[in-house]
């Protein structure tokens, strides 16, 4: 009967694990690529995260682009990384406690930037490099989700998406299946966030895959290997995307181990 039991656990464990296995081929032309984190920014040159100069140096040099997605109080999508705005902007408040138009009165630390819309991002890039989407989730609410795909249904370049959040994943699995998607997490349980714990702790161990099916998995470098991860990615041949790389040891880890690289740069690349 112990026996029966393990087995069963065993199983139910790989089940909750696997990701979506039907898309496999669409993730093929991604392998290999290297975004930029929050685009190809430097801030000793005033070139500040998640900023229009950010993106247009990462389309210079031809890497891909991450950026990260907040949606307003008036329903406009911003590309901004943190939940609240005091790190760049220094002023308090959360993003989504603010109209587009307000965010307009803050600049990017300390120089004449602007928190971009997406939509300015997505007619400035026109399909020239990848974007790796990360959808900001803060709340239950999963306006950002239709939003989001509302913006890229008629954009022509290529994109995946991602997020801490499953449940986002999982609204587009149910709504829009032909988005590739993927599952970022890393080793959630490590400090005492305030979040949920039990959440925390079923993303951090691709548990929640369940709910998401992602076609990828997004880790953080520095706490692989982790066994779900392994499992993944031997069991199911699961393209592995790390972050944030860096150093040129840790891109030299990312491109010889893992199938997609996220990276900041170093100043010698400038």
């Amino acid at each position: 009967m112990l026996l029966i039991l393990l087995a069963f656990i065993l199983l139910f464990y790989i089940f909750a694990l696997m990701p979506r296995l039907s898309k496999r081929s669409e993730m093929l032309p991604f392998l290999h690529t290297q975004f930029a984190h929050r685009g190809f920014h430097c801030a000793e040159k005033q070139i500040p995260e998640n900023s229009i100069p950010a993106f247009r140096a990462a389309l210079a040099h031809g890497y891909g682009i991450e950026l990260d997605l907040h949606l307003t109080k008036d329903r406009r999508l911003v590309v901004f990384h943190d939940d609240t705005l005091e790190r760049i902007c220094g002023v308090k408040g959360r993003i989504e406690a603010y109209t587009y138009d307000e965010l307009l009165n803050f600049h990017l630390l300390n120089t004449t930037e602007k928190i971009p819309l997406f939509d300015d991002v997505l007619k400035l890039v026109h399909g020239r490099v990848p974007l790796l989407i990360e959808l900001k989730i803060p709340s239950k609410s999963l306006d950002i989700c239709p939003e989001t795909l509302r913006l890229l249904e008629n954009y022509e370049g290529a994109f995946l998406i991602q997020s801490f959040n499953t449940m986002g994943l999982r609204w587009f699995k149910n709504h829009a299946p032909q988005v590739l998607r993927g599952q970022l997490s890393s080793n959630l349980t490590a400090k005492n966030t305030g979040e949920n714990y039990v959440l925390c702790f079923l993303i951090k161990h691709l548990l929640s895959n369940i709910l998401g099916r992602p076609d990828f998995i997004s880790y953080k470098l520095s706490d692989l290997p982790a066994i779900s991860v392994s499992i993944c990615r031997s069991l199911f041949k699961v393209p592995v995307a790390v972050w944030t790389l860096r150093t040129e040891e840790d891109l030299e880890i990312g491109r010889k181990y893992y199938d997609i690289q996220i990276f900041e740069k170093s100043r010698n690349l400038y």
